[in-house]
């Protein structure tokens, strides 16, 4: 499969996850529903890893690499974008994640040597102008909705749902040298993930207030966590690394930011109205982004 369509596959997965997630980490809090999720996202590919005997090909220098990008995308960055999201909702910590795309595509330029011309480029345009439309103006004015207002101050969202999208960017380019040498994608996963986790399990330890759960565990909160971590973690990061493999970085980061689209239909089931005037523009400017993208 070609990495560009493993990179929609993988915004396609966060998105359907982001509705799992939401209502338990505001339930949870930020650094509590990540620990629990990365905890199963863990279990769940490193059974996968050892089943199929791809934790073979990992050595030192690729572990000590993995483990870094997992520390900075996930353990900080996934952790910022949920407080994020606590936050501002769904909807705007969307927009503010998106920009990842324009974050990787200024590194791989700078650091890989990347570079996106002729229609790749008018795609790519196409395709993020659409995102941030979509969700900057895809909101009714009417929208009353828990996931619309904003918890605390604004500011604090923000540079959260920023740092999360740095994170992101910085966390899967810095791995684009390794996936090359053919390395597993779902051992790689497996040993971010892990790391993550340890670095959760080492803050809690600590005694911070901020790492405890705000609730106790519901079975409900459990099950709402194990489906996005398989949903988001296990899967959509693996395809992400696996699309690494073989496709331009800046290019797979680009694709994969259509997630705040593929969402747009899950939130017109939860608000049950249909999505403002600007949400289908810029769902429109997006396909036609992506299909000339992949022409």
């Amino acid at each position: 499969m070609r990495p560009e369509a493993l990179a929609l596959l993988a915004a396609g997965c966060w998105a359907i996850a982001s509705l799992f997630s939401a209502p338990a980490a505001q339930r949870l809090g930020a650094f509590a529903f990540s620990r629990w999720r990365m905890l199963f996202a863990s279990l769940i590919l490193w059974c996968i890893a050892l089943s199929t005997g791809g934790w073979r090909g990992l050595h030192a220098s690729a572990i000590g690499l993995l483990a870094v990008s997992g520390v900075i995308g996930i353990f900080i960055g996934d952790t910022a974008l949920f407080a994020c999201m606590n936050r501002l909702g769904p909807r705007r910590s969307g927009v503010l994640f998106a920009t990842h795309a324009l974050f990787s595509a200024l590194i791989a330029w700078m650091v890989l040597g990347e570079n996106l011309w002729g229609w790749s480029l008018v795609g790519s345009g196409l395709l993020v102008s659409g995102v941030m439309l979509a969700i900057v103006w895809g909101r009714r004015g009417d929208e009353q909705h828990g996931w619309e207002q904003t918890r605390g101050r604004l500011v604090v969202g923000v540079a959260l749902g920023l740092l999360a999208a740095l994170c992101q960017s910085v966390a899967t380019l810095m791995l684009k040298p390794l996936m090359t040498t053919g390395i597993d994608a779902v051992a790689g996963s497996a040993v971010r993930m892990s790391t993550a986790l340890l670095s959760h399990v080492a803050l809690l330890a600590c005694g911070w207030a901020g790492a405890r759960a705000q609730a106790r565990v519901r079975l409900q909160d459990a099950a709402l966590t194990f489906a996005s971590a398989a949903v988001a973690m296990a899967l959509g990061m693996t395809l992400i690394l696996q699309a690494m493999k073989h496709g331009q970085a800046g290019l797979v980061a680009i694709l994969s930011s259509v997630t705040p689209i593929l969402i747009l239909p899950a939130l017109w089931l939860v608000y049950r109205r249909r999505p403002a005037w600007g949400a289908w523009a810029g769902a429109a400017l997006a396909v036609a982004g992506t299909a000339l993208t992949l022409r």
